[in-house]
This record gives C-alpha cells, structure tokens and sequence, in this order.
C-alpha cells in the first residue's frame, strides 16, 4: 500500500466579508499564507510569519479573504528562506517566489469568490513547489512537525526528552526549530500555553488564579506577565474586551 501525499495546509480560516469590528490576531506559531481578493478582481497574496505578540486591526470590508495555515514543518521547504526570517513580519509571496507567485495571483482573481477552487489551486501551487524539494528536505520537515507538535502539547516534552526520543541533540533540534519553524522551543510552548489560556478563559470572570493553575503557569502573576507580553494587556482586561487600540492592517 502506497502512503497518500503529505499534508502540506493545517486549516483555513474564512474571513470574508469583514466588517468593521476589531480583528484580533492571536500569536502562532504557524506560518500563514493570506488570500485577499478585492470586488474590483485585484488581489495579492502574502506571507504572514509566526507571531510572537497580538496585534489588533480595524476590519476591513474585504469579498474574500482567506487565510491558509501551512503544516508545522513545511514553511521552509515551501517558502524558501529560514522562518526565522519571517517571524512577526508579513511579506508579499512575490518577494519569495518571483514570477510564480504573480501567476497564480492572475489565476486566482480569475476565480472570483469561489473559495473552495481557490484553496485547492493554492495547494496545487504548494504540491507543485514541494515536488521540486529533495527527499531530505521532507525528512527534516516530517522531525521538525513531530518536535512542534509536542512542544505545543497542553504538557509539552522537556527539550533533552524530546531531543533523546528523536535520535538527535538539543542543539540540532533547537536549530531546526528556529530556522524552519521559525521559534525556538521555548517559545512554541510559550505560545501553546497562552492560547490554552486564551480558549479556557472565556469564561465567567474571577477566576484567573485557577485559570493560571489549569495552564500551567507557575502563578496568576506570571500568567499576568505573559499576557502582558504577548498580548498588550492584562488577561482580565482581554477578556472584559479592553483592548489596545486597533492598528491599521
């Protein structure tokens, strides 16, 4: 039995037809490629890198928007340069893929607000760039997958057990976290912790020591802090919806 072809997309997420609400872009770890088109058929696609802190925009009245999370591992391969290059920035794809990228904009516009047609031609455009990379870049993307989804874990391994169950050091894991994926370990599990926090806190207020406990922060103030960090403001002000004031997109 032959194995089917590997996943190169995680999810997307339809966000067309925005209004004119804040839109809150959470920190990822994930490599995002971004699909706008306009109602007079211009359209781009962009580069939006891992994000280590929230940002905050004013809505925008886009017909389509789409936004294609790639596969923890595939970024580099796809993409071309170290994602570590890429963090917090976002980047037009032309810059990255030359020409190509201009024609597959051009076939795109041609496909109007048809949403599906225009996911599957992206992932045809990906199919086709990673049929070009050698065997060993897949390799180094399939361990580079593996150690991000257990450094995202709701428990995440500790680095030198994760390292010793790959078969490779602490420093060469670390180095293929930070150029391919574009974070260090440490900050994957940062961000999975934060967004735990962020799902399981949409809750009834007044319960931010337990929420601290149940994600894995030492404490309710290094939840704070973090929040702080990476999200511009305090946990019970984010949930409460006192946000920082929103920037252009």
């Amino acid at each position: 039995m032959t194995a089917g072809p590997v996943a190169l997309i995680e999810d997307v997420h339809d966000l067309s037809g925005a209004t004119g609400d804040e839109l809150v872009r959470l920190p990822d770890t994930a490599t995002t490629l971004v699909y706008r088109g306009t109602a007079a058929g211009r359209c781009d696609l962009l580069v939006a890198g891992p994000r280590t802190r929230a940002s905050y925009h004013a809505g925008k009245d886009l017909p389509i928007c789409l936004m294609v999370r790639l596969r923890p591992g595939m970024a580099r391969p796809l993409l071309g340069p170290p994602i570590s290059e890429l963090v917090d920035r976002v980047t037009p794809l032309a810059d990255l893929w030359g020409a190509s990228a201009a024609r597959l904009e051009r076939r795109l516009a041609d496909l109007g607000d048809n949403r599906h047609l225009i996911v599957q031609h992206i992932e045809a455009a990906l199919r086709a760039r990673i049929g070009t990379r050698p065997p060993d870049d897949l390799t180094r993307a399939h361990l580079v997958h593996s150690a991000a989804r257990a450094l995202s874990a709701r428990r995440p391994m500790r680095l030198p057990d994760l390292a010793h169950r790959m078969s490779v050091s602490e420093r060469h894991l670390r180095h293929l976290l930070t150029e391919d994926a574009g974070l260090p370990p440490k900050s994957f599990a940062r961000i999975a912790r934060l967004r735990d926090a962020l799902t399981r806190g949409r809750v009834r207020s007044g319960r931010l020591a337990q929420l601290a406990a149940t994600t894995g922060y030492y404490d309710q103030s290094h939840m704070t802090a973090e929040f702080c960090s990476m999200m511009g403001v305090p946990p019970g002000a984010f949930f409460a919806g006192r946000l920082p004031a929103p920037q252009p997109c």
